[in-house]
């Protein structure tokens, strides 16, 4: 990366609203939110005074910066998926009404958590959950109430396993968590003898 004419070694992210550059002795955010002016020449992306040198990929990034996906987007809800929101004081970023009470094989249950004591629901969502579904547990950011490693203890107490987070919003984090690939398989029984 160059920064105002000074070469710097590290790694680049985008996460979200923001491009985070770490080196070893240097760190620097630049917001993406509004869009910046960005110029894409020979494998090096400019953003502003900051030129990150990303090969093939400067392309990819200025996409992604220039198109940044949706809300819904980013947490995976595709139309016609069977929604449930719980606690969830808005769902607008749904283009679909979510549901309100748990039923059998959903894609997507929202949890709204500002306590601790949200997250005894963790047990249902999950006998409610499809397979391959997903909870969304959307909590408060920089919250002493309810912090992250709540969510993560809940989450393996409901049998669970957390695989992402992501900023939900200015205020809220949401931790998503899904049943383990080895617990989404039928029983050991089933099916067997069917083979001749």
């Amino acid at each position: 990366m160059t920064v105002e004419g000074v070469d710097r070694e590290g790694r680049a992210w985008l996460e979200g609203e923001f491009l985070l550059f770490r080196g070893a002795d240097y760190r620097l955010k630049i917001p993406l939110v509004p869009v910046p002016k960005l110029r894409v020449e020979d494998g090096r992306l400019q953003i502003g005074l900051v030129t990150l040198h990303l090969g093939a990929r400067a392309e990819k990034w200025a996409e992604q910066i220039a198109h940044p996906k949706s809300l819904v987007e980013k947490l995976g809800v595709k139309a016609g998926q069977s929604v449930v929101a719980l606690g969830m004081e808005d769902t607008s970023f749904l283009a679909e009404k979510p549901g309100t009470r748990l039923k059998q094989n959903l894609d997507f249950v929202f949890l709204g958590a500002g306590s601790p004591a949200a997250l005894d629901r963790l047990t249902k969502i999950r006998e409610s959950l499809a397979p391959a579904g997903a909870v969304w547990i959307v909590y408060p950011k920089g919250s002493k109430t309810i912090t992250q490693n709540d969510v993560m203890s809940a989450t393996k107490a409901a049998g669970l396993v957390d695989v992402k987070v992501a900023a939900f919003s200015a205020t809220h984090t949401a931790l998503k968590a899904v049943i383990p690939k080895l617990a989404r398989s039928a029983p050991a029984s089933a099916g067997r003898g069917a083979r001749r």
